[in-house]
């Protein structure tokens, strides 16, 4: 596999890669002036906590832009998002995967910390993504084919950590909120290839997780949307585990 190919795999650990199979993604870069912060733009917004996944045919709805908040709110709405994402042990959630060339895709999302992923796609998607805590697999059905890479050279290694510190680990861009949701857009530069974006949107009241945006090195961009989040079910072990033996170089 060429280092190309393998960035954009697990740029996050290929949520890019259904779309980026279909060849014909366009890289969506920001353009902002020098040392200046890119700017929080609209992003589709699930609908809120409990209710269904939408049909892959139907629209998500777009919140308005996060408005830009004051310093001390910034930091009191990283708090809270730091205070959720490491009151979660396990997660299990329907999503809903929208790449760069618009290409909509769903499944299910086991997690269970520290270190354990797995994206299950539906199909047609013949994509699956499986983290066992040390190495992140991103398997091909089709092809019967497999990659590796380690955990952290992911842009979204931070959902899997038993604790996190966002400010402390990445670097804070932005932070917007409105009535529906609050943003907080983040930059990590050690993630394969170069530097990611990942904005992050939560629930302004409970501070859950909704939905992530993730702009890799390549500047291809990828939606996730999370529905019918379950935090008290762990999921069956067995889902983590990871056979070397199909990886390929």
């Amino acid at each position: 596999m060429t280092i190309r190919n393998l960035a954009a795999a697990i740029a996050f650990i290929v949520l890019t890669a259904p779309a980026c199979a279909q060849m014909n993604i366009q890289p969506k870069p920001q353009q902002t002036p020098a040392g200046q912060p890119a700017q929080a733009t609209p992003k589709p917004v699930p609908p809120p906590p409990g209710s269904t996944k939408p049909n892959a045919a139907g629209a998500i709805t777009r919140a308005a832009a996060p408005a830009a908040v004051p310093s001390q709110s910034a930091a009191a709405a990283v708090q809270k998002a730091n205070a959720w994402l490491n009151s979660v042990s396990s997660l299990v959630a329907d999503f809903t995967q929208i790449g760069g060339d618009g290409k909509r895709t769903e499944g299910k999302l086991y997690i269970q910390k520290p270190g354990k992923l797995r994206f299950v796609y539906d199909a047609p998607a013949v994509m699956e993504v499986i983290a066992d805590g040390r190495s992140v697999a991103v398997r091909n059905r089709k092809l019967n084919t497999q990659d590796l890479a380690y955990i952290e050279q992911t842009p979204l290694k931070f959902l899997l950590r038993n604790q996190v510190d966002l400010a402390r680990d990445t670097k804070v861009l932005e932070v917007g909120t409105n009535p529906n949701a609050t943003s907080i857009l983040i930059e990590d530069k050690a993630t394969f290839g170069g530097t990611s974006r990942i904005n992050l949107i939560f629930d302004p009241a409970t501070f859950q997780l909704r939905q992530w945006t993730v702009t890799d090195p390549q500047g291809f961009e990828t939606i996730v949307s999370l529905f019918n989040i379950d935090l008290s079910h762990r999921p069956d072990p067995g889902l983590f585990r990871i056979n070397e033996e199909r990886s390929r170089d």
